[in-house]
């Protein structure tokens, strides 16, 4: 039995990354809960990666935010995140962990970079500003991987998503990402009987998304991939890997279409006295097409069966 901790199985991504890892019959998928490891904690991480010897490990635990709490709570999104990845990357390599898969975020590219977004891009200008602490806090945790491959020579790899929604989503109205946000906003329009939802920003910026499903299914295929075939296709200050559908929407468009999805009747206002954030944000995915993955849910079965889970969990979310 291959033994596996996955970091982070609380949130959206380790969630699905966890559900797909149980199906297999040879794995055994280690979850700790923050009251019985605080990841913060380098003694606890310690004793725990010391207590369980795990083969693999999953870093996808992570505090994450849209733009008001990013821009709200910088010192909270450099040090916790710092904090998470030091520990288990550390540890993981002290305990002997045969490979590690780090997540990240496509807001480590820099503002104004060319598109579609390379790998070989990352430090090559100014970050986003709304997001700068969090952007920070990433690419020291790819930038520790790679330096612990070169100095120590284990297998630790990093993926860099690009925007992702779905199941288990976070719909708090100040602290989500725009998809999930949308959704939540449209629907208490549409129960309320609002004639208007308004919107940050211009509607302009052009997104990328990519289901959360996908997502897990390609860290697992990257985590699996031969160490000779992996090594191939990344560069040595290079090493993350894009993760990404290769479309994109605008804004604009992203609020049109989720307003058919929930079904809300009235108008949509956008405040371009707001914030708009990066204007456009699409990776490019041919590295990891050439390792031969790519998506499988389209943008549109996508929406609608997230739509369905906060419906069918709405009471539950209203709670939080």
């Amino acid at each position: 039995m291959k033994k596996i901790f996955v970091a982070g199985h609380n949130g959206m991504v380790g969630k699905a990354i966890t559900s797909k890892l149980r199906l297999c019959e040879s794995t055994e998928v280690f979850v700790a809960e923050r009251g019985e490891l605080d990841l913060t904690s380098q003694s606890e991480v310690k004793k725990y990666f010391n207590q369980n010897k795990f083969d693999q490990v999953y870093l996808a635990a992570a505090k994450v935010g849209g733009i008001i709490s990013n821009s709200s709570y910088p010192a909270d999104f450099i040090y916790q995140n710092l904090m998470i990845q030091n520990n288990v990357i550390h540890h993981a390599y002290e305990e002997g962990v045969t490979r590690l898969l780090f997540l990240g975020s496509s807001c480590i590219y820099p503002r104004n970079c060319p598109q579609p977004i390379e790998e070989k891009y990352l430090l090559s200008g100014e970050l986003e500003k709304t997001n700068e602490a969090y952007a920070i806090a990433k690419i020291s945790g790819i930038k520790m991987c790679e330096s612990y491959n070169k100095q120590y020579g284990v297998d630790f790899r990093s993926v860099m998503p690009t925007n992702l929604y779905g199941p288990n989503d976070n719909f708090h109205p100040k602290n989500s990402h725009v998809v999930p946000g949308l959704i939540n906003r449209f629907h208490n329009a549409k129960i309320n009987n609002e004639n208007v939802v308004t919107i940050w920003g211009s509607g302009e910026p052009l997104r990328e998304f990519l289901y959360v499903d996908d997502l897990a299914s390609a860290s697992i295929y990257v985590m699996n991939l031969e160490t000779k075939k992996y090594k191939k296709s990344c560069e040595n200050h290079f090493s993350h890997i894009n993760v990404g559908s290769g479309e994109e929407i605008s804004i604009r468009d992203l609020a049109i279409f989720i307003k058919k999805v929930v079904g809300f009747k009235g108008d949509i206002n956008f405040d371009g006295s707001k914030p708009d954030g990066t204007p456009r944000k699409l990776l490019n995915i041919q590295k990891l097409k050439k390792l031969g993955w790519k998506h499988s849910v389209t943008f549109e079965d996508g929406l609608k069966k997230t739509y369905e889970w906060y419906l069918a969990n709405i009471n539950n979310l209203r709670k939080v």
